[in-house]
């Protein structure tokens, strides 16, 4: 097919009706299903902290992370937590503990349980306000900057699928590379850099001069997506040009909590820059480019 054609020598013809098999689910089979509800029986571990986050060192998952770390840093000590591994590509996210939690079946899923009876949280960005409101930080008390907050925050919530999986999905996780969806979401993804750049251009952080829940939620998709580590998409997305982001990126990049928070309930990378499980910060020991 060249570049001219529109159509490509394999062109679907939907059915009537649509089945689910593991055929059309290919590698993401055991990722994604087209039902709800649980599909083995399995009991999520509890440790000894009030707050139980079950999770995986994706970009939705590293937002909470950091999060916590950052609060941590901060000397909020009642956000001390156990992270436990949900492994999506094994399925976890379907055992009966993690749906009681979170009935979509996706990670990242909070449970508190310094409340009577105890809270379960999930979607990213509900856990973030949760915590910020919960311990009084990363969100600005003025109702400008609060409201400017909560505006990225929710930009952030709805304009990610176009990048993970829209362009992610086309571009790199695809069984092969189709040119229009391809066009699509490079251009949607382009457009949300820019919106991004032209921001930073008059701000130093989202929300004005205060680094809150929107960079917080902001840096694990687009700051990584800047810096050319996820779907080796850099130079296609030409990620250099956006000069505003790009320093955005890089100094969010050096903060300790964010250091620590990308590597937990992280399964891949090197061995220094793993960590399955965390329970407290003797964990992070020995680990690579971690400042305690």
């Amino acid at each position: 097919m060249s570049d001219a054609d529109p159509t490509p020598k394999d062109e679907y013809t939907p059915p009537k009706v649509w089945t689910w098999t593991d055929e059309n689910g290919g590698k993401f089979s055991k990722t994604n299903r087209p039902i709800a509800g649980a599909t083995h029986e399995k009991t999520l571990p509890v440790g000894e902290h009030p707050l139980q986050l079950h999770s995986l060192a994706t970009p939705n998952g590293v937002k909470v992370t950091i999060m916590l770390e950052e609060l941590l840093e901060r000397g909020h000590d009642g956000a001390q937590y156990d992270a436990y591994t949900i492994d999506i590509g094994e399925g976890d996210q379907f055992g009966s503990g993690f749906v009681e939690i979170n009935p979509n079946s996706k990670i990242p899923a909070l449970v508190d349980r310094s409340t009577t009876p105890p809270t379960r949280v999930f979607e990213s960005g509900s856990i973030l306000l949760y915590l910020a409101e919960k311990f009084g930080d990363f969100l600005p008390t003025g109702h400008k900057a609060r409201t400017e907050a909560l505006n990225w925050l929710f930009w952030q919530m709805g304009s990610a699928p176009y990048i993970g999986g829209g362009f992610g999905h086309f571009y790199h996780y695809a069984p092969y590379r189709m040119k229009y969806p391809i066009d699509r979401f490079a251009m949607e993804a382009k457009r949300q850099l820019d919106v991004l750049d032209r921001h930073l251009a008059d701000n130093h952080y989202m929300a004005g001069d205060e680094y809150s829940i929107a960079d917080i939620a902001i840096w694990p998709w687009y700051g990584v997506l800047a810096l050319g580590k996820i779907y080796e998409a850099g130079e296609f997305l030409d990620v250099q040009s956006y000069e505003n982001l790009q320093r955005w990126t890089r100094e969010i990049g050096t903060r300790p909590a964010v250091e620590r928070g990308r590597m937990i309930n992280r399964k891949w990378g090197e061995d220094g820059e793993q960590m399955i499980e965390r329970h407290g910060p003797a964990d992070y020991q020995g680990k690579t480019g971690v400042k305690i």
